[in-house]
């Protein structure tokens, strides 16, 4: 897969080096020559010294080519320019930018060229959800443009699931199990896999099917009720201002 990487900050340069290590072809773009001079990435990944919000950039950086466009500079306008480009000008599948003030997170959508949108102040608000709500279902991400939903649930002692196999779960159709976490592991799940309390459970599922899978992992009984409403990430994380740019 040939994957570009707009801005070369500490968490561009880190996926960047991710990315190439798992085998892909990773063009990382930097503005700053300065920055892009020094830079030494491993894993093969590719530096091009060039401002990714200018098509004779991207047109440079062969755009067109790449299967997936990554926009995570510190400035929320940059990332939003970088995908519209991206897709409207170079028609890449797959766009995913970094939301660096939660209150622009509104702004990350479809209309402006972006497939995911991915704020990092939410997923800590996620993480610190997690580590305290054993029995509760969070949402992780919430993929733009559609309906779906990447959402976690740490199997308590009480869950109805637990000792049962994944395709024994009675988890309905619009929901799919894509990874479990135990004992510090990924699991990578089969129908044969149990499940097991204390397991940390990552779904895929829509909005509709949402609520069966809170009753049906969360409750007491198979046929339990609903214990609440999930835990949105995106709650309560937007205390930041809208101006400036993060640092990358």
């Amino acid at each position: 897969m040939r994957v570009a990487v707009c801005g070369a900050g500490n968490v561009g340069t880190f996926l960047a080096e991710d990315l190439a290590a798992s085998g892909h072809d990773v063009l990382l773009i930097e503005k700053d020559p300065d920055l892009a001079a020094k830079l030494r990435p491993a894993g093969g990944v590719r530096v091009l010294a060039a401002d990714a919000c200018e098509v004779s950039s991207l047109q440079l950086a062969k755009l067109d080519e790449v299967d997936v466009c990554v926009a995570v500079t510190g400035g929320d306008e940059d990332n939003l320019v970088i995908s519209l480009l991206a897709k409207q000008e170079f028609a890449v599948p797959r766009v995913i930018a970094r939301v660096n003030h939660p209150k622009n997170h509104w702004l990350f959508n479809e209309s402006w060229g972006i497939d995911i949108a991915v704020a990092q102040p939410h997923l800590l608000s996620a993480l610190v959800e997690e580590a305290v709500s054993v029995g509760s279902l969070v949402r992780l991400l919430q993929f733009e443009g559609s309906n779906t939903r990447l959402v976690e649930v740490t199997l308590a002692e009480s869950s109805a699931v637990a000792g049962t196999t994944v395709g024994d779960s009675g988890l309905p159709r619009g929901s799919s199990v894509v990874a479990i976490v135990r004992d510090g592991r990924v699991v990578v799940p089969r129908g044969d896999t149990v499940l097991a309390a204390g397991d940390e459970v990552l779904l895929l599922v829509t909005a509709e099917c949402e609520g069966e899978v809170q009753r049906i992992l969360v409750a007491g009984d198979a046929g339990g009720g609903d214990r609440g409403a999930p835990q949105d990430a995106n709650a309560g994380a937007d205390g930041d201002g809208a101006g400036g740019a993060a640092e990358s």
